[in-house]
């Protein structure tokens, strides 16, 4: 997060400075492409058309930090979702919107985070039910508070505390017994 230099950062990349833009892109994006990941092959075009439905609207948006990071996570599950339903369309199957379907639990989502290299995180992460799968990438990975995940899902608060804390213990046990060691996942956050 770029912390107590963003309302500068955003107020430059608004009025045009590329290089206040690229510290946004740079903060935001290596996250922004994990989420993206639960969709499969397509999350780097998803990223790029993510990208370019916000530079569009960068002057229009107001808020804080965290405000910025769930109006962009919400742009990309929206892409993600049209992109879904093109696919869907092109290949002549019906489309599911399943595919994009307390706080966390500090000990599971830490045991989660040290314990595989972030490709073998994902892949486990993406073994998860839907649900699960991207409330744990919006909490763990975009760092994103409870009331933003269940506003852009559309679940109630308590309903993304719930299938946060179901993941992650989901993958904490798959690692028990995997007897995967520690230090392993730290890219996972970033």
């Amino acid at each position: 997060m770029i912390g107590a230099d963003f309302d500068g950062v955003l107020a430059d990349a608004q009025a045009g400075d590329e290089y206040a833009f690229a510290r946004l892109w740079r903060d935001l994006n290596p996250a922004l492409l994990r989420y993206l990941s639960l969709g499969g092959e397509m999350a780097e075009e998803v990223a790029a058309e993510t990208w370019t439905t916000v530079v569009r609207g960068l002057r229009r948006f107001r808020g804080d930090e965290t405000a910025w990071r769930a109006w962009v996570f919400t742009t990309a599950r929206r892409r993600a979702i049209d992109a879904g339903r093109k696919r869907a369309r092109e290949a002549g199957l019906g489309w599911r919107a399943s595919t994009w379907a307390a706080d966390t639990s500090p000990d599971s989502a830490d045991a989660v985070v040290e314990a595989a290299s972030t490709e073998d995180a994902l892949r486990l992460v993406r073994g998860l039910p839907a649900t699960q799968a991207e409330v744990v990438l919006l909490r763990v990975v975009a760092g994103l508070p409870v009331a933003e995940v269940a506003e852009l899902l559309g679940r109630s608060p308590g309903a993304v505390r719930v299938a946060c804390h179901r993941g992650l213990e989901n993958l904490a046990r798959i690692l028990d017994r995997k007897h995967v060691t520690d230090g392993d996942v730290r890219a996972l956050r970033g």
